[in-house]
């Protein structure tokens, strides 16, 4: 199903002119209008899904061995030298349009970027406490 008022919805269908890299019947994958590097690049469901906890397992399961197409040809194409795949969901992860939507990330040896995760500190028994929330023992 399309939202009508999703910017990405309208791309996605081809409604709204994009530098598309790759289409198929359920994605298109298109240039980034404000990439963070060279090649960066969005992967669109054709359908509209708001997020990640929105998305159906079925087309979930067809997102990353698209990314990881995507990837390889990019890499062999632009020559980068590494490569990020990003999904945000919700605001205060960096989601900004809410259509579910991967970002594919050409990495330049000092493009000047740095997506490094640094640690929080939590302490084993924090770690543990966590687990069991999760894992629900």
């Amino acid at each position: 199903m399309r939202d009508e008022n999703c910017i990405f919805c309208k791309i996605a269908s081809g409604e709204i002119p994009s530098r598309t890299l790759y289409e198929d019947e359920e994605f298109r994958v298109i240039l980034d209008l404000n990439p963070a590097t060279r090649g960066h690049a969005l992967i669109l469901p054709k359908e509209h899904y708001r997020n990640l906890y929105e998305i159906d397992d079925s087309m979930a399961s067809k997102v990353l061995p698209l990314a990881r197409r995507m990837a390889v040809t990019m890499t062999k194409k632009l020559h980068c030298d590494g490569f990020n795949v990003i999904q945000n969901n919700n605001e205060v992860a960096g989601q900004t349009v809410f259509h579910f939507h991967v970002h594919l990330i050409p990495r330049y040896k000092d493009d000047g970027h740095s997506l490094v995760m640094r640690p929080c500190g939590m302490t084993a028994e924090a770690l543990d406490t966590v687990r069991d929330e999760i894992a629900g023992e």
